[in-house]
């Protein structure tokens, strides 16, 4: 069973279905409005606990009615919450979900106490990190928290987990140095290296300039075309999707990522048999509404 320890966000999403999004100054109806647990580090956390990893939380949520309830949702998944901490000065974290007939979203996220983790916060909490096998972050928390957090992964040879969402227009330094594995989707990887990813000779590319900067193991998601994955030793190659009908494309990625990470053994010999088995996640919950209760559980497929 992989320890893992996510240090991430956790968001009260209110999600709005709509025939199709509204154009600039537009008005329309919606056919449903409602509200689940939501924010990307919760999600990759149930992800992974729901497919088997023993897994640790830390961030922050608000001293709120909202920020109680995202982390009681973590508990039920058996989720250590020990880390996160209850700010009082302010509001947990908040995302704003549009889903069209398409399946596809659009996202308005606020920060939050996602955005006050402090230093001290997670050096009160470093026996969590260093306990682990695995260590993942994103983009939805300060830079500081998660440079800190990965500097003790590193320290204690613990394995980290990038995921570069919201994409950043660079890569920040102090945490890609830290990096072991970097998880973008195909539109963050262009907003990350500055060019269009056309064709697999622009993913072998990008591939080795991330490289060069020290990062073991480049994973793109491509949506509905699979995913690519590169090692720093010379293999790469594309894992096709599983053939689905979407109908709502929310926390996609994050289950891929929680999922993936629930499976990956140590020495990552098995990365292309993980990223399959994250897939076949993947696929399971774009067929359902909502973040947190669209994500599946081990129990319910079979690769």
């Amino acid at each position: 069973m992989n320890k893992i320890t996510v240090v991430g966000s956790i968001n009260l999403d209110t999600t709005i279905r709509t025939e199709q999004f509204p154009k600039p100054g537009e008005t329309i109806h919606s056919k449903e409005v409602f509200t689940n647990g939501g924010g990307k580090g919760a999600n990759q956390a149930i992800a992974a606990a729901r497919n088997g990893a023993k897994v640790n939380f830390i961030g922050a949520v608000g001293n709120d009615d909202g920020g109680k309830a995202l982390v009681d949702l973590l508990e039920q998944d058996g989720i250590n919450t020990s880390g996160i901490d209850h700010l009082t000065s302010v509001k947990t974290g908040s995302a704003y979900v549009t889903v069209d007939d398409s399946g596809e979203n659009s996202i308005v996220i606020y920060g939050g106490a996602n955005q006050h983790i402090t230093n001290e916060h997670i050096l009160d909490n470093q026996e969590l990190i260093s306990s682990s096998n695995y260590v993942i972050a994103q983009l939805e928390t300060n830079l500081s928290s998660i440079e800190k957090s990965f500097e003790i992964a590193r320290e204690s040879s613990v394995l980290t987990i990038f995921n570069p969402a919201p994409a950043p227009d660079l890569l920040p330094k102090k945490i890609i140095k830290n990096t072991d594995i970097l998880i973008p989707n195909e539109m963050e990887l262009e907003t990350i290296s500055g060019r269009k990813i056309s064709t697999e000779a622009d993913l072998i590319k990008t591939a080795t300039e991330i490289h060069n900067l020290g990062v073991k193991i480049l994973i793109v998601t491509l949506g509905s075309k699979g995913a690519f994955y590169s090692i720093s030793e010379g293999k790469n190659g594309f894992v096709s999707a599983y053939k689905v009908n979407a109908v709502d494309t929310t926390a996609a990625g994050d289950t891929f990522i929680g999922a993936l990470a629930s499976k990956l053994s140590q020495d990552l010999s098995n990365i292309e048999e993980a990223i399959k088995y994250g897939s076949k996640a993947a696929s399971l919950t774009v067929q359902r509404y909502g973040a947190q209760p669209s994500i599946p559980y081990e129990t319910e497929f079979v690769i």
